[in-house]
């Protein structure tokens, strides 16, 4: 071994992972891409930022007792990128494809939600998808485009081996996208449904979904808290849910089909690093939360 092997390592590895992927259980994939932006662009620098954050805050999970410094985690890196979605997408098909097919579970730190389409499409068995989101993303084009940060739950439900989509925190809308949702049963709970409820009720709930579902893809938009816990996203929303109520509701789902997971839409510029350190808080928690549910001893 060198002395530059030694004391050296790639800067901003998620968490200073220096774990080889083979020896990985979860393989982090940063995709620094907002090409399709329509309101506050600036997604493309969360990977970076998130990284960063997750160097600078305790790892160490209360509701697991569990910390990711002993998770088994490989950061891969960033998805490299370029103007054409389609070909965006179609490298991160394989990318995760890939990943899936060496039993990993692909940790995606996004880029505009649009990315989510691009490894859903890598999953090859059915599968459901439990999306936390403000927005239905259900519009079948948005100013002109087919395939876009608007459409991109529309896009989702056309997948063939898709059996369920599950969107959470959802507040905004338009007319033609609940028309849509209700017609081909897309389950809804809104951010006022779980204000109401309360988190016990609203996470039974959701595993009474999922209770059939052996796969499941989890994709957490950012935006679906309330811009007071997370102001430095694409789209903010009012009337959103808290940070507590987000990891408490995923402490409470059976994450145990969990084949991959994505949070997107952070733009870290619009705040002084707050949202950046709730993303990467959040990976911290959903990642002690798969492993507890994978390997409960």
């Amino acid at each position: 071994m060198s002395f530059l092997d030694l004391y050296t390592s790639p800067a901003l590895t998620f968490t200073g992972s220096e774990l080889e992927f083979k020896d990985a259980d979860y393989v982090v994939l940063g995709v620094p891409f907002d090409h399709t932006s329509s309101y506050r662009p600036g997604s493309r620098f969360a990977p970076h930022a998130i990284r960063e954050a997750s160097l600078n805050i305790e790892g160490f999970s209360f509701r697991t007792e569990r910390s990711v410094s002993d998770l088994k985690i490989h950061d891969a890196g960033d998805l490299h990128v370029n103007a054409d979605i389609h070909e965006v997408l179609r490298r991160l098909e394989l990318v995760t494809g890939e990943m899936l097919e060496e039993r990993k579970i692909p940790i995606l730190i996004g880029g505009e939600h649009t990315i989510t389409l691009g490894s859903a499409r890598g999953i090859k068995e059915d599968f459901a998808v439990l999306c936390f989101d403000a927005h239905l993303d259900l519009r079948d084009e948005y100013m002109g485009c087919k395939v876009c940060h608007a459409t991109v739950m529309r896009r989702i439900h056309e997948i063939k081996n898709l059996k369920k989509i599950i969107m959470v925190g959802t507040r905004a809308a338009c007319k033609d996208e609940i028309e849509y949702a209700k017609g081909q049963r897309i389950n809804l709970l809104s951010s006022r449904e779980i204000n109401h409820k309360g988190i016990k009720e609203v996470s039974l709930q959701i595993n009474e979904l999922l209770e059939d579902e052996k796969a499941v893809y989890l994709s957490l938009d950012l935006d679906v808290l309330d811009p007071a816990f997370a102001p430095a996203v694409q789209t903010p929303e009012p009337e959103g849910i808290s940070t507590y109520q987000l990891l408490e509701i995923l402490s409470k789902i059976d994450l145990k089909g969990l084949v991959a997971f994505d949070i997107v839409e952070v733009t870290p510029q619009y705040d002084s690093g707050v949202t950046a350190l709730v993303a990467a808080k959040t990976i911290f928690e959903v990642l002690s939360i798969i492993d507890q549910t994978k390997n409960p001893t």
